[in-house]
């Protein structure tokens, strides 16, 4: 018997046997736990956008999200419309926040139309807001965020978030004294022509009192996490100006 154990065939099919029977555990409590990741994220959506919209329970210096027991209720209640920009025209979509800005973004490298999410809503003191999604690349991994905008562009709240920046450095952008800078930050100049926001090392406006420069102070050590929201600003909502000229365009 110990002659049968110990030879390599018996060494294999056990081998196999234990992947197989591991394989069928883990895809068994994948799938039946999908149901419940899939609201999680539903609710971390709902929150982060939220959050941009200046719905949120922050105290003090800290950022702090609507809890995930009210979440889906303060969703209804704040935001009004969903609506998928895709080109020059824009329709109400109720279903928007499914939209995967990742799979839009390869979408778009391989030439074919993306599809951008936007949330229309309102804030506590009733003014109405467009809140949209961007995605960028940090110095090690992906970036995102919410900009909360009004009609002219002019950014109202922001909420970014990361997946591996390091601690301490790139990671703050999620702090609140990084995203709070961007509000008041003007996305177009006087000539209605797209600038973005540039997250600058050096900026002469530390305190960030000058709203129509189009930069706030970068995070010490954490230039290329910078450099990337700058970026997926710039790239991302810029996709959205079309939409914002129509909304003058129907105001007057």
């Amino acid at each position: 018997m110990s002659k049968r154990t110990d030879s390599n065939s018996y060494t294999m099919i056990f081998a196999i046997i234990m992947v197989l029977v591991v394989g069928s555990i883990l895809a068994f409590f994948a799938s039946s736990l999908k149901p419940n990741i899939d609201e999680n994220k539903r609710i971390e959506k709902q929150q982060n956008i939220l959050y941009a919209l200046g719905i949120n329970e922050n105290e003090g210096t800290s950022a702090k999200f609507v809890s995930t027991n009210v979440a889906g209720t303060a969703f209804s209640e704040y935001i009004t419309k969903q609506i998928e920009v895709q080109g020059g025209g824009a329709t109400e979509n109720s279903n928007a926040y499914l939209i995967d800005i990742k799979k839009e973004q390869t979408l778009a490298k391989q030439g074919k139309q993306r599809r951008l999410p936007l949330f229309v809503g309102k804030n506590k003191t009733g003014d109405t807001l467009y809140v949209a999604p961007i995605r960028g690349k940090g110095l090690w991994d992906a970036i995102w965020g919410y900009v909360a905008m009004d009609r002219n562009m002019v950014v109202q709240g922001a909420y970014f978030d990361h997946k591996g920046e390091t601690p301490g450095l790139g990671a703050n952008i999620k702090q609140r004294y990084f995203m709070d800078d961007f509000i008041g930050e003007h996305l177009l100049d006087e000539a209605g022509d797209f600038k973005g926001i540039k997250v600058a090392k050096g900026n002469n406006d530390p305190k960030n009192l000058e709203k129509t420069d189009y930069e706030v102070d970068a995070i010490a050590g954490a230039t290329i996490t910078g450099d990337g929201v700058s970026a997926m600003i710039k790239n991302d909502l810029a996709l959205y100006v079309p939409y914002f000229k129509s909304l003058k365009t129907k105001r007057n």
